[in-house]
């Protein structure tokens, strides 16, 4: 199915820790946001501190344009309790609070991107496994991004779904992301993922 718009790739990731200590996470952040302008995408992240953040300069160093999703109620808020950045061409104030932000986060990215991440990161990863979204992860870049299948498949006892993807190159992730929107058209309707079967008497884990 084509697209009768601009790719949205939303990036998320860590926004504090060991990981802003890393010059290679943020150097793969940085270039991450590069690729995505070149190839004219639009550019969404969480409107947070930063790799995501990271990666909206390196999108705005090459001319992308970029909405980021604010936990915050208002621009006061945003900069002055969330003490998050502002640049952006368009910022969205939820005033939901972060957790319920990544929902509206997620669902406005025909596509997102994984950079290091901790907890936060995680809960967005989940939110995009069980509703179907193409996930890509920037593997070598520290948090969880090398132990996605470890936590889906040893942990979680799931399958690695076809349309996430991984690599260390933010080039070829973003070719395998787009590969995999193209692939895998995006559920349309809130529970896409859940396949009706017969009656049984499993429960669901």
């Amino acid at each position: 199915m084509s697209h009768l718009h601009r790719l949205k790739i939303g990036v998320m990731g860590s926004a504090s820790g060991p990981q802003m200590e890393d010059p290679v996470a943020r150097e793969k952040a940085w270039a991450l946001g590069q690729e995505i302008a070149k190839r004219g995408y639009i550019f969404i992240n969480g409107a947070c501190p930063g790799l995501p953040n990271d990666a909206l300069l390196g999108a705005q160093d090459s001319g992308g344009f970029s909405i980021g999703i604010s936990p915050a109620f208002s621009e006061h808020q945003h900069i002055n309790e969330y003490q998050s950045p502002h640049t952006h061409e368009i910022i969205i104030y939820t005033g939901l609070g972060f957790m319920e932000r990544d929902i509206i986060n997620i669902r406005s990215a025909d596509g997102i991107v994984l950079i290091g991440g901790g907890i936060g990161t995680l809960n967005e990863f989940t939110i995009a496994y069980d509703e179907g979204r193409p996930i890509g992860v920037l593997t070598n870049s520290g948090g969880i991004s090398n132990d996605i299948e470890h936590i889906v498949v040893d942990l979680c006892k799931r399958e690695m779904p076809p349309n996430l993807v991984m690599d260390d190159d933010p080039v070829k992730l973003l070719d395998k992301l787009e590969a995999a929107i193209s692939a895998y058209p995006l559920p349309v309707l809130q529970d896409g993922r859940v396949r009706d079967a017969k009656p049984t008497n499993k429960v669901r884990g």
